[in-house]
């Protein structure tokens, strides 16, 4: 059962996928392998910052190389950028494909469903071996269920 459902979202109406487990579940692989991408770009994002601050004594708030940077310092800053915007279209990607990530540093990631007729979240966190978690729309991590057979049950038919 995938299909535009409607929803408030604060002041406007927007259009999600509904999501069945099996759908979700079925997404995990690749999911799965694009959080594992971006838990080493994170990494190497980290560590390229901590290079920064040890070069320039503090890592700076504008990435930006200037003209007055060492010229190995612009191409660390240069790299960062680059990095930074690879990272944050690694997430993009991860929502093309109707995921909502709720946290990246763990790679926590919902997906929009139904359970017993309400709208709720599929809860996903990457190491999982498969969807088996839902919150209300209106809960987070912390009001995790499981979703139990009897659960699954009702929701694959």
């Amino acid at each position: 059962m995938r299909g535009p459902h409607h929803m408030k979202n604060g002041e406007r109406e927007r259009e999600r996928e509904v999501f069945t487990i099996e759908a979700a579940n079925a997404l995990l692989p690749t999911l799965s392998a694009l959080v594992t991408r971006q838990f080493g770009r994170r990494t190497e994002i980290e560590d390229r910052l901590k290079s920064l601050s040890a070069l320039v004594g503090e890592v700076p708030s504008d990435l930006t190389p200037q003209d007055t940077d060492a010229e190995h310092v612009r191409e660390v800053k240069r790299d960062l950028v680059q990095r930074i915007n690879e990272y944050q279209e690694g997430w993009r990607d991860v929502e093309a494909l109707g995921a909502v990530v709720k946290d990246p540093r763990i790679g926590l990631l919902d997906f929009f469903g139904e359970v017993d007729g309400r709208a709720v979240w599929l809860c996903w966190k990457y190491g999982e071996p498969e969807v088996g978690h839902y919150h209300a729309l209106d809960e987070g991590f912390a009001g995790r269920r499981a979703i139990r057979t009897s659960l699954r049950q009702r929701m694959l038919n």
